[in-house]
């Protein structure tokens, strides 16, 4: 039977901060009762990281996991020679790090600023052994991460610009789910990557990036806000494109 803990003050403001983030039931926090969130708090450390801060290593030893709470990190692979590919962007719930080697398969920078919880291998491990439920939420993500990256093989083996580009922004209207928008029409969608990496995820120029860009705001399936952001004004018409049934 898992040990149940006496806690520190500190402790229980941690719990207090899980209890009332919003993003919980978006996460692998979700389903875990009060009594193990308060164990999940106390194994956990929470760090804000500034743009450009290199959360993972490829190849390093894989010491910490990351539950993201806000912003965006980048996920990479690493060539020996420097050259590398952008394979995925992980936001609001995801849970990076998880892996049963030795050492990471991938290196993580934050895109903009990003709030994460850290744990510790050892601490996790115990979580894991201790509390099902949590190991259960865990093989969601990681199924969830299968089903992303069958995704992505089909978006960069088959798909044109356009349908690269629409998926990507349909993807992207995902992480808005959090913040308590409702409606899908009209919707802000984040952009805080630049466009290079943008170009790089979906293997293409930075130009035919900006081109497709300029064209669904021309076809008004998507309206301008500024460099870090769109407006989704035809989810239907963005789904259509996404999925090569736009006759177009």
């Amino acid at each position: 039977m898992p040990l149940r803990r006496r806690f520190t003050p500190e402790a229980r403001t941690d719990l207090h901060r899980c209890l009332v983030c919003e993003i919980r039931e978006h996460s692998v926090c979700n389903g875990i009762d009060d009594t193990e969130l308060a164990i999940l708090a106390q194994a956990s450390k929470r760090l804000t990281l500034p743009p450009g801060t290199a959360m993972i290593e490829e190849g390093t030893p894989a010491l910490s996991f990351f539950n993201v709470t806000s912003g965006t990190v980048k996920l990479f692979k690493s060539l020996p020679d420097g050259r590398r590919q952008i394979t995925g962007f992980a936001d609001v719930g995801h849970f990076l790090g998880l892996t049963t080697a030795k050492t990471y398969s991938f290196g993580a920078e934050t895109v903009d600023t990003v709030q994460v919880c850290r744990f510790l291998r050892p601490q996790l491990e115990t979580l894991l052994t201790d509390y099902p439920q949590f190991e259960r939420r865990l093989l969601d993500e990681v199924t969830d991460e299968l089903a992303e990256a069958q995704e992505q093989m089909l978006l960069l083996g088959r798909k044109t610009a356009r349908e690269r580009v629409a998926s990507f922004l349909l993807n992207r209207m995902m992480p808005a789910a959090p913040s308590g928008q409702g409606k899908t029409e009209g919707r802000l969608v984040s952009l805080p990557m630049t466009r290079v990496d943008i170009a790089d995820y979906l293997g293409l120029t930075i130009e035919t990036v900006s081109r497709t860009i300029s064209a669904l705001r021309r076809e008004q399936t998507i309206t301008g806000t500024d460099n870090h952001g769109i407006r989704v004004l035809s989810v239907t018409r963005l789904r259509d494109l996404a999925s090569g049934q736009d006759s177009r």
